[in-house]
C-alpha cells in the first residue's frame, strides 16, 4: 500500500468493476475451499483448488502491475524528479514480493 499522496487517480480505477467481480470469483472460491475442508473432501482435491486460487490471485496481481506501469510509472517517468524515483523503487519492490510469493 502506498501512503504517499498523488495527483492523479490510481490505474486500476478505469477496470475496477473487472477487478471487483474476479475478487468476488476468487472470495467464493475460497468459501468454497472452506466447505471442502469442512466437509472432509480429498487432500488432492483441496490442493487443486488452492492451486487455482493462487493462480487466480496472480492473475489480479499481475494485471494490477500492469495497469501501475502504464499508467503510474508513466506518469511519474513524465514528471521525472524524486517522484519518478519513488515510483521505480517501489515498482521494484512489489515485482520482487509477487516474485517471492
Amino acid at each position: 500500500m502506498n501512503d504517499q499522496p498523488t495527483s492523479t487517480t490510481h490505474a486500476y480505477i478505469a477496470n475496477k468493476d473487472g477487478y471487483l467481480k474476479r475478487l468476488r470469483r476468487i472470495e467464493g472460491q475460497a468459501r468454497g475451499l472452506q466447505r471442502m475442508v469442512e466437509e472432509d473432501q480429498y487432500c488432492i482435491d483441496i490442493l487443486t483448488q488452492v492451486s487455482a486460487i493462487t493462480k487466480a490471485l496472480q492473475a489480479v496481481s499481475l494485471q494490477l502491475l500492469d495497469d501501475h506501469l502504464r499508467h503510474c510509472m508513466l506518469h511519474a517517468a513524465d514528471t521525472g524528479g524524486l517522484e519518478a524515483q519513488q515510483k521505480i523503487e517501489e515498482a521494484s519492490a512489489a515485482i520482487a514480493r509477487l516474485v517471492r510469493s
